[in-house]
């Protein structure tokens, strides 16, 4: 009625510096590095084949910035667009923090998704943005934050 338009920014998994952790709503790395920086092996539920979108912490600041100085409004995907499964992230994460392999419980989490994926191709052409951090240095990064025998 008024005449406003609306952006809305759709976050898939964000990750990166200043992830919250030991909290009921803490995603999957978080629950990863928490183990890791208890000494213990990451627990992989299913059979770690679950396939998710991991966004870096900077480029989801980077597509808010670009969403707030555009006179675009859409929803968009804000993800690195590309899939991994639940089993990479936690070797990824224990290789960057020198830990114990990962385990695969065969265990699942009721009302868990099988695969959640993001299609960010509407940012890219409408904003411009695209992803610059690399999965393997933001999860480096991460772990030297959240393990301090890392750092």
């Amino acid at each position: 009625e008024t005449g406003g338009q609306l952006t809305v920014l759709r976050y898939h998994n964000v990750y990166g510096p200043g992830l919250p952790r030991d909290t009921p709503y803490a995603g999957v790395a978080a629950i990863f590095s928490s183990a890791l920086a208890r000494g213990e092996a990451p627990r992989v539920f299913e059979d770690g084949g679950q396939r998710r979108d991991f966004v870096h912490v900077d480029d989801v600041a980077q597509a808010n910035v670009l969403a707030l100085t555009s006179d675009v409004a859409a929803t968009f995907n804000v993800g690195s667009g590309e899939q991994r499964t639940i089993l990479d992230l936690a070797k990824a994460f224990a290789d960057a923090a020198g830990g114990q392999d990962p385990v695969v419980t065969g265990e699942f989490r009721l009302g868990d998704v099988r695969h959640v994926t993001a299609d960010t191709a509407r940012i890219r052409a409408e904003l411009g943005w695209s992803p610059a951090v690399p999965f393997r240095a933001g999860i480096r990064q991460l772990a030297g934050e959240l393990i301090p025998s890392r750092r």
